[in-house]
């Protein structure tokens, strides 16, 4: 089955900056901060797509090339997780519903 031809318009700003239209995002299923790809055509048109994403954060990798290089240089700070923060941990936890794959709302952004 053919999708319908969505044709939208949008205007650059003068720092060459655009919104994607509403059509074209919810045809995307693009959301806050995703990525677009563009693949310009020989002939001027361009396709617009929602890019992969992969999950790279820089942040948390030099976070965890931290936590190595810690436990490289002070082997004797790790310790096993006793039973009573397990425990612990579990009470804090044990009524918590989440969508891991659930959108932030606006507010948690």
């Amino acid at each position: 089955m053919a999708r319908d031809l969505i044709q939208a318009e949008s205007t650059l700003t003068d720092r060459y900056q655009t919104t994607i239209p509403d059509s074209v995002r919810k045809a995307l299923g693009l959301n806050k901060r995703d990525k677009i790809n563009y693949a310009i055509q020989p002939n001027g048109q361009v396709i617009i797509s929602k890019a992969e994403q992969l999950e790279d954060d820089p942040v948390l990798g030099k976070f965890l090339d931290f936590i190595v290089e810690d436990i490289k240089k002070n082997p004797t700070h790790i310790q096993p997780i006793n039973s009573a923060l397990v425990n612990r941990v579990q009470s804090l936890v044990a009524n918590v519903e989440f969508d891991i794959d659930a959108p932030l709302s606006d507010e948690d952004e």
